[in-house]
């Protein structure tokens, strides 16, 4: 039977502010009839300005939703309201329920869909032209981090202060795009916004990986894996799913959304109990659309992941789940202190030159301001949080939950800082400290 969720998780699932507002209005028993979950769903009827009230279910395990409203956010308010109204008010909604015909049929539905697409045999590809797309995808790339190179080097040729030559680099990035090549497309793109005094590290890190992009076939084999999903090269799940998979107890670290304006990013960092292995998972949404993936933080998942070849492997896919998901610990999990995280990130970025940050959980921390900005410290060593990654709000709450104490804390370290995501109190219960 799935776990109730938590009130902060049920609102990480909105697609913006506008929802969780929304919702909140609707999480009381009121507008509510005829609820109830089986432990799978949970389903009711909202009472809306109409004289039909709003059929709304939901399907706890991936999740899923449907609901009779005319709404294009996804979940919609009356979804979120509905899940708020199991989380907070058990009562309300009923245990061991039998859906109404209309949830039933919905969720039949669903599962049977799911059952044709995994038995659905996929037509086998053409070894030949397989190999003849790769060809031609490597000679563009190469051809394009080549052209980068050219670029790059006549950018420092002509001094990085002499602007009179050097305009915006979204035309070098269409030409990365040209080249099947997004990943670089990317980092050009960021160059735009970094400070002149950071521009010739980045230009020497791109350089790096677009000399990386000419020369595949040099590099060790995990290397090579690494600079290929850098440049932008990516592996089907269901190949990943494939191959071997890493089956443990994964701890959920925490989760972070992003927006623009053309899609919601969830990242999920997982911790294996058996292997210590942490795992970072991706989840996407249109605009409006919060990403169906959602895991609470501190909950422990059984299950296979599929980790993404690479010299220090991170990124995975959710394969096999094995059992009903277990209840946070109040328990915060093991941290290193300030001089482990420092050489951890260190052997991290030997393997991966390009890496940014490394999910890290500092124990008995304490967040300071100082008039040189935030830090943590363990009494020993100082590391400066990466405030461009964290809202100041996120800050004063990660100060409100120490209250001067010392506290473990989750989050990302790299060059830039520390990027907090969670914390857990005294209590031991986890608070996500990026959500609204």
């Amino acid at each position: 039977m799935e776990e109730r969720w938590s009130t902060e998780h049920v609102l990480s699932l909105a697609p913006d502010a506008a929802s969780r507002k929304a919702a909140g209005k609707l999480s009381t028993p009121a507008p509510w009839s005829a609820t109830g979950t089986d432990g799978d769903a949970v389903w009711g009827e909202c009472r809306g300005s109409g004289s039909t009230p709003y059929r709304t279910v939901v399907e706890l395990a991936t999740p899923a939703y449907q609901c009779s409203c005319p709404s294009r956010k996804f979940p919609c308010k009356h979804a979120l309201g509905l899940l708020l109204l199991w989380s907070g008010s058990p009562g309300s909604v009923p245990d061991g329920a039998e859906p109404a015909d209309w949830a039933a049929g919905w969720l039949k539905d669903r599962r049977e869909r799911a059952g044709q697409r995994a038995a659905r045999p996929e037509a086998p590809a053409d070894p030949a032209a397989v190999r003849r797309r790769a060809e031609k995808r490597s000679a563009r790339v190469a051809a394009g981090a080549a052209e980068l190179r050219l670029r790059l080097a006549d950018r420092v040729r002509h001094g990085l202060a002499d602007q009179s030559t050097a305009g915006p680099w979204e035309e070098v990035a269409a030409r990365m795009v040209d080249a099947q090549a997004p990943g670089l497309a990317t980092r050009v793109r960021e160059l735009d916004a970094v400070p002149q005094q950071g521009l010739l590290e980045e230009y020497a890190m791109l350089h790096l990986l677009a000399t990386a992009a000419t020369r595949l076939d040099e590099l060790p084999e995990q290397l090579a894996a690494t600079v290929r999903t850098r440049v932008g090269y990516t592996t089907e799940t269901a190949e990943l799913l494939a191959g071997p998979t890493v089956r443990d107890r994964w701890q959920v670290l925490g989760s972070r959304d992003t927006t623009d304006e053309r899609l919601t990013t969830r990242r999920l960092w997982l911790r294996g109990a058996k292997t210590g292995r942490p795992a970072l998972l991706l989840a996407f949404g249109r605009p409006g659309q919060a990403p169906e993936l959602a895991l609470p933080t501190g909950q422990v998942v059984e299950a296979e992941l599929a980790f993404h070849p690479g010299a220090r492997p991170l990124r995975a896919v959710l394969g096999i789940r094995h059992g009903a998901p277990e209840a946070a610990s109040d328990t915060p999990p093991p941290g290193l202190t300030v001089a482990e995280a420092v050489a951890g990130y260190g052997d991290a970025v030997a393997d991966d030159p390009w890496l940014d940050a490394w999910p890290t959980v500092l124990g008995e921390v304490v967040p300071v301001l100082s008039d040189e900005g935030w830090h943590l410290t363990d009494g020993r060593h100082l590391v400066p949080v990466h405030r461009a990654a964290v809202p100041e709000a996120a800050l004063w709450r990660l100060a409100a939950v120490s209250t001067g104490r010392p506290l473990t804390v989750f989050g990302e370290y790299g060059h830039r800082g520390f990027a907090p995501v969670t914390a857990w109190g005294r209590d031991g219960r986890p608070i996500g400290l990026t959500t609204p």
